[in-house]
């Protein structure tokens, strides 16, 4: 069940950029409905009480703010992407794949950060249960971002 919700919530995040109709207002009401179904799948997994309940949800809702910020870098590059698929240059390529590697390599910063942070006020175990559900989640993220988007030269004929 929880893999069906999220899934769901994953395609719900990305209708956006399928429609090419994103704005500003629609990638925050899709991100908030995405948050509200991660939240309740991390809530039923991670099972803390008392003071490391409250440091976690702390650290975790901080996370989650810095997290929407990369979510909507993700879809502006996604729009950069279907832009500039036909006729994509080496330049445009080149630009495409930095910033896509640099936003992968800094979203894997923040959520080592705080693992870090839950590890100290919440334990080992919770910490490790935050990092590995925030790696299947950007995993079932990337999945549909993959399944959806043409590869580069794909629709070429």
């Amino acid at each position: 069940m929880k893999k069906v919700l999220l899934i769901a919530a994953a395609i719900v995040m990305f209708i956006p950029f399928v429609s090419g109709q994103s704005n500003v207002e629609e990638v925050e009401f899709f991100q908030s409905i995405f948050g509200s179904e991660k939240k309740a799948i991390v809530a039923e997994f991670i099972n803390l009480e008392g003071e490391a309940k409250d440091a976690f949800w702390t650290a975790y809702d901080e996370y989650e703010i810095q997290r929407k910020a990369f979510g909507k870098n993700r879809i502006a590059l996604l729009e950069k992407y279907a832009e500039t698929y036909e006729g994509m240059t080496d330049t445009q390529t080149d630009e495409i794949m930095a910033s896509t590697s640099k936003q992968m390599k800094s979203l894997n910063k923040l959520i080592d950060t705080y693992y870090k942070k839950i590890k100290k006020s919440s334990g080992s175990k919770s910490a490790a249960q935050f990092f590995q559900l925030e790696h299947y989640f950007l995993s079932v993220v990337r999945l549909s971002i993959l399944e959806t988007i043409p590869l580069i030269g794909e629709l070429d004929n």
